[in-house]
């Protein structure tokens, strides 16, 4: 039977009610369950759950980049190991993270980087065995410690990469409460074991320590961080986002990464992710920063979105926002082809 784009999806189909298997689809989405590290709010290993789910909603032509559903996207089956490692991850980090990591135990500490390196693992191998099949890869986690496998097998294909990071936070800390491969960690295990990401732009920070502050200043040929701040002072003044979008875009390779955490949006779209920050980009902005990458010649290489925690009450509206962003992603990726 031939597929209906316009039919409801059925509660068996695939991401997007698609009936794409992974090796008939360009994109393919690999779910995280992932994470031990997190510091505040939970829930976001079952944000690709969520995304799943809520993905089956979203009308599959688009305004902006046409009919993406067409070049196939599949989602990959949640590994049964990953989400083991999350279980056990979590309860040993447990203690260490309510004690703000002043009491983490050599041993525990130990183990949840360990179960955290075994997750890059499965990330950079499963990433790098799509990219052999030449599909466009995405990660959906999870935390935002998540991608790191994924960017460091783009990295290897594109040796001149660029990441695009929108974010409330840096992530640029060295280790956060011991964890040497926390979420908040991110951008700085990039920028320290991965030479090949020549720059790293950062998009909506508006929660960073000082520490992450003196990084990025010495680093300045590498990272361009465009502060939430004074994006939104800019945006005050009169400047069109369309400007703005430019000047950010300018600063990247050819070769673009999307590394999405989706709390880089107003918390008024993401209220359940882990750690909401007040201010961010809007839906429509975020959308004309992918579209300004394209404008901008760039080809967008690969992308994740990250920190999706479904409303602990049962709520649709967190996953619902992630699908339709994804769904974005997903679309811009495949034009800038």
């Amino acid at each position: 039977m031939a597929f209906d784009p316009n039919a409801a999806a059925l509660p068996d189909s695939g991401v997007f009610g698609l009936p794409f298997s992974p090796d008939d689809a360009k994109v393919v989405l690999i779910p995280v369950p992932f994470e031990a590290t997190t510091s505040y709010g939970g829930g976001t290993a079952d944000g690709p759950r969520a995304i799943l789910e809520a993905s089956k909603q979203v009308d599959l032509f688009d305004l902006e980049t046409g009919k993406p559903y067409e070049a196939g996207i599949a989602m990959l089956d949640e590994s049964a190991e990953v989400r083991a490692w999350n279980d056990e991850g979590k309860a040993v980090a447990k203690p260490i993270i309510e004690s703000g990591g002043l009491e983490a135990e050599a041993k525990a500490l130990a183990r949840v980087n360990e179960l955290s390196e075994k997750m890059n693992g499965y990330v950079y191998e499963t990433t790098k065995a799509w990219l052999a099949k030449r599909k466009i890869v995405g990660v959906v986690g999870g935390d935002h410690s998540t991608p790191f496998g994924a960017i460091k097998a783009y990295a290897e294909v594109y040796p001149k990469l660029g990441v695009l990071h929108l974010d409330a936070h840096a992530d640029l800390r060295r280790a956060y409460e011991g964890f040497t491969w926390s979420h908040a960690s991110i951008m700085y295990n990039v920028i320290e074991r991965l030479p090949n990401v020549t720059k790293l732009v950062q998009v909506g920070i508006r929660d960073f320590g000082e520490a992450e502050y003196d990084v990025i200043l010495a680093n300045e040929n590498r990272i361009h961080t465009f502060f939430d701040a004074r994006l939104a002072h800019a945006r005050l003044d009169g400047m069109p986002w369309r400007e703005l979008v430019d000047q950010i875009v300018q600063h990247l390779p050819q070769h673009v990464y999307l590394s999405w955490d989706i709390d880089g949006l107003d918390p008024v779209l993401c209220p359940s992710t882990g750690t909401p920050v007040p201010g961010g980009l809007s839906f429509h902005q975020a959308t004309a920063l992918l579209e300004g990458v394209v404008r901008a010649g760039k080809t967008i290489v690969g992308f994740d979105l990250n920190e999706v925690a479904p409303d602990p009450d049962g709520g649709e509206w967190d996953g619902n926002v992630a699908a339709r962003l994804l769904y974005k992603m997903i679309g811009w990726t495949l034009k800038s082809r």
